[in-house]
């Protein structure tokens, strides 16, 4: 497994991971239905494409060189010292791998000026919770509205500082 930039080539198996991983984690928690109508807003190749364009941030996935097992993309805010952590994805298959870690240990040394990483995660993703508290991140608040304006979804927001 290795950590590379993504590329548009890539974005049809990174949507592809994106929609597997989101129908796995929260069909139960909000429906198919809804799942599949956040992944074709937040997940679509437009939305997509849109971040590998993106200035003061970092696009990248994990590959084995038959699938795209993993993704993360993070930027960076004002002076640079405080990264968004906006996606972190292994599939499901290939969770327990290290791939999560491999990623997120990718995106901190890609902005060596930060001194935090901020992210948010639904309150029942156990398992991601789970995973970014061994990581040492620290919940530091709430909010209604995960990801997009009036999105109705609960997050907490966790953060990690360097040393």
């Amino acid at each position: 497994m290795f950590i590379r930039t993504a590329g548009p080539h890539d974005l049809p198996a990174i949507r592809d991971l994106l929609v597997e991983t989101w129908h796995a984690t929260y069909d139960d928690l909000y429906g198919a239905d809804r799942v599949t109508e956040i992944t074709n807003d937040w997940h679509s190749l437009r939305a997509l494409k849109a971040r590998l364009d993106k200035p003061d941030a970092e696009f990248v996935v994990a590959d084995d060189g038959s699938e795209i097992a993993g993704m993360a993309f993070a930027s960076a805010a004002g002076d640079g010292k405080t990264l968004t952590l906006s996606q972190l994805y292994v599939r499901p298959g290939r969770q327990g791998q290290g791939i999560g870690g491999m990623l997120l240990d990718e995106i901190i040394e890609s902005f060596p000026d930060a001194e935090r990483v901020r992210l948010e995660v639904d309150p029942a993703n156990a398992k991601a919770i789970t995973f970014y508290r061994t990581q040492g991140f620290v919940e530091i608040g709430r909010t209604e509205n995960c990801g997009k304006d009036q999105s109705g979804i609960p997050a907490l927001i966790l953060e990690r500082l360097f040393a």
